[in-house]
Parts: structure tokens; sequence; C-alpha cells
């Protein structure tokens, strides 16, 4: 047995780990093993990816399968990590359509949880860009699946639990250059703040730091950063190129005592980094804007042994304003604000396990203690009475009434795995958790 975790190494399980080294080994566990659930690279945060019974490592499928530079298309197994694959296409002019923020994902992860970027609001989430998957189902069938069938709409979001994905087909998006231009700007409250993500939906990539520990006339002040892929005249000499950027990131070295972290520690980094924002326009590399933490090898060590929860929750447009105002207020009453607070707008939702909705997204990173597990009953109360539900992807401890009262359309993912996979093959901790 192995002990694992997701990346908020809450809960730790023991488990069979499974690491096939190929799609021929991938496919007879899944023939043979009675129940299993297939794990990308684990950074789903929570038990998504974990099965003690049988948990299938996807990394030893990591290879790209056709590649058109001209067209912009590119067929990669399921474990292949974004970064590799943004390592493989970039220096082609391609980029992918959709990202999450980091590159540590595999590819089959992001189909699995429809992960959403800076970019919802306009592209939708990674899926949306898919044009096909191969999955393979509990009786061993090996199916193409691809947009508009009912097969393709359920494995888009619906975390690992219809088959293992073993390859994705995705279209890409079209760059000239590896850089963004990133506009900075302070928004001065909650109000300003949405005002300022209405305005700006023309930018093709928004995303806002909040300090979810900001009271009064300041609450819910944020850094809005705007992006769009630099062109070639945008771009000084020597600037411009397609390389894909080769960082060495730090490692946080230990893990940090469990008073690290706390209302004071918190609250003094979050007024640096507001007064440390210098608004106007610049240019940044491609890993800056997207993936700023993925500087910081294995940051989630901060949190200490104990591990974190995120906490993302997505409110509908007409309730934002004043669910968001709720939670926001609720948290800084508690003092147990998140220094990795994170606000976005979303559009339109996909499927029937889709997390997304219009409105506004807030993902914020608590330690697991009982008092921050508590905190979040209070906030999943404030989540429900405005219309809003939460992110799998992110989840490791929601209940299950609440979960079945968020996604409407559970009964109908239901029934469509219950006519795949009778013998209930493929579930995760998770999935037993919420009754799914």
């Amino acid at each position: 047995m192995t002990r694992l975790a997701g990346w908020g190494r809450f809960p730790r399980l023991d488990v069979r780990h499974l690491a096939p080294p190929d799609r021929a080994a991938a496919l007879a566990a899944v023939v043979t093993e009675p129940e299993l659930i297939a794990r990308g690279n684990g950074r789903a945060y929570g038990d998504a990816a974990l099965n003690p019974r049988a948990t299938l490592s996807m990394l030893g499928l990591r290879g790209v399968l056709a590649f058109d530079p001209d067209a912009g298309r590119v067929v990669v197994e399921a474990g292949l990590l974004l970064g590799d694959l943004i390592a493989e296409i970039l220096p082609h002019g391609w980029f992918l359509p959709v990202t999450p923020g980091t590159k540590f994902v595999s590819v089959g992860g992001a189909v699995a949880a429809d992960v959403h970027g800076k970019n919802h609001h306009g592209a939708g989430g990674f899926s949306a860009h898919v044009a096909g998957i191969e999955l393979a189902l509990a009786d061993g069938r090996i199916v193409a699946c691809v947009p508009g069938e009912a097969l393709f709409a359920a494995t888009c979001g619906g975390m690992g639990l219809t088959g293992v994905i073993l390859a994705v087909t995705l279209r890409l998006k079209r760059v000239e250059t590896a850089m963004i231009r990133q506009e900075t700007r302070r928004c001065a409250n909650l109000a300003e703040a949405m005002a300022a993500f209405e305005a700006t939906r023309g930018w093709t990539y928004s995303v806002a730091w909040i300090d979810c520990l900001a009271r009064g006339a300041a609450l819910g002040r944020c850094i809005l950063l705007l992006g769009e892929h630099a062109r070639r005249d945008e771009v000084a000499a020597g600037q411009g190129g397609l390389a894909p950027v080769r960082r060495r990131g730090l490692r946080v070295p230990v893990e940090f005592p469990s008073w690290a972290l706390n209302r004071w520690s918190v609250a003094a980094f979050n007024e640096i980094y507001w007064r440390r924002a210098r608004p106007g326009s610049t240019l940044v590399d491609h890993d800056t804007y997207f993936y700023p933490l993925d500087a910081v090898l294995e940051w989630n060590r901060i949190y200490g042994r104990a591990g974190f929860l995120q906490y993302q929750c997505v409110l509908p447009k007409a309730a934002s304003a004043a669910g968001l105002a709720a939670i926001l207020t609720r948290i800084a009453r508690a003092g147990a604000g998140s220094f990795l607070s994170v606000l976005k707008l979303l559009g339109a939702p996909a499927g029937p396990m889709a997390f997304a909705m219009e409105g506004f997204t807030l993902a914020l990173d608590f330690p697991a203690t009982p008092g921050n597990f508590a905190l979040c009953d209070e906030l999943d109360a404030i989540v429900a009475d405005h219309g809003g539900r939460l992110y799998l992807a992110k989840d490791a401890r929601m209940g299950g009434d609440f979960f079945r009262r968020s996604y409407p359309r559970l009964a109908e993912f239901q029934a469509l795995r219950a006519g795949l996979d009778p013998g209930g093959t493929f579930w995760s901790a998770q999935s037993r958790r919420l009754g799914i």
C-alpha cells in the first residue's frame, strides 16, 4: 500500500498504487481490476483521484501521438503534463486555448476536471477545445468520444467516473510570441472589482488577487491582472521569440509550523502585496502570467503537515455581489484569510457535471484545522443560499446533501454512468463521500 494525497495533502489515504508503464498495461488494469480510479499528476486538491482498492497512475502515458503544426491540432496521451505540451507546441506558434493556474496538470486530468483559466468568460473551459477523447470503459471497450455526444459531455468534468481517458485530441491557439502584455489595475473594493471585470470583458484574460481580510469600505479590494498574447511588433528585439520558459523553481525545503499562517502574517502579506502592485502595462513571459505559483515547487508544504483546504465556489452573476460580500465578511471576521485568494469571471456551463456558471468564482486556501472545517461549513450555507456550488477538483470535505442540491444535472450523469458501468468499477473516495 502507498499513502497518497491530493495537492492539498488532505486527506491522506493508503491505496494500491498502480503505475502502468504504457497503454497496454493501463488497459490490462482496466480489464482486470474490479474497482479503480485514474490519477494524473495528483493536482486535484482533495480525494478525487484516490481509490483505496486501486489508484491508476497515468503518468506512464505521456506521448505526443500526432501534431499538425499547420492546423494547430495535437493528439496526446492522457498523462502528458501541460508544461510538456507547451514545450512541444509553442516553438511552432501555438499555445493552450485554456490553461489553469499550474502547468503541472495532466491533459487527462484537465479534461476530467474540465479545468478553467483566466479566459473562461470568452473561451469556456478546457473541454470546449477538445475535439476527441479516447476512453476505456469498464468492460474493456475503447470508444472514441466527440463533441455533441452524451458520453463526451459527461466525461468532460466527470472526474474520471465514466472511464479511463487514454488520449485527447486538442485544438490549439495561435500566438506570435511567448510573451504576455499584462495590465495591472487596483480595485478599491468588491463593487469596483466586479465592475472592472465587466468593463474589461474584451480582454482575453482577466484574474484578480483579492485581499480576503480587508473590511469595511475596502472589503474585496483586489489587484486585477489583464492579459493578451503579445504580438511580434509589441516586443523588443530578443524578446519576441517562441521559446518556452525554462526556469528552475525554488523549492519549499521544509513543512512550515502550524502557527506560521495566521491572521497577522496573512494580513501583513496582503498589505505588502497591495502596496507593491504597480498599476500600468508591462510585458511578462507566459510562465509569469499564467503560472506564478509554479515558480515555488512544493508550495503546498507552506500549510504544514496537516495540509490545507482549497475552497472554490461559483455564484450566479445576479447573486455574486451579495454572496461574495457575505463570504468575504465572514472570512474577515474569522481572521482565517488566505494569501492565495483569486477572483475570476466565468461564462456559460457545459456538461452535466460542469462547475462553471455565468458569474464569479472565488478560490481561497485555509489550513486544515477544525476551526476552518467549521468555517467552510458556514461558507457552504452562504453559497447554497445564493445558488452557487463548489468545484469538485478542489473539494476535500463537502457534504453530499449540498453537492446534490447544487449540481442539478447529477441524475442525468448518474443514469448515463449506470448504463456504462453497472458494476461500479470507477469510483473515488470523493465520489463515495458525495454519493455520486
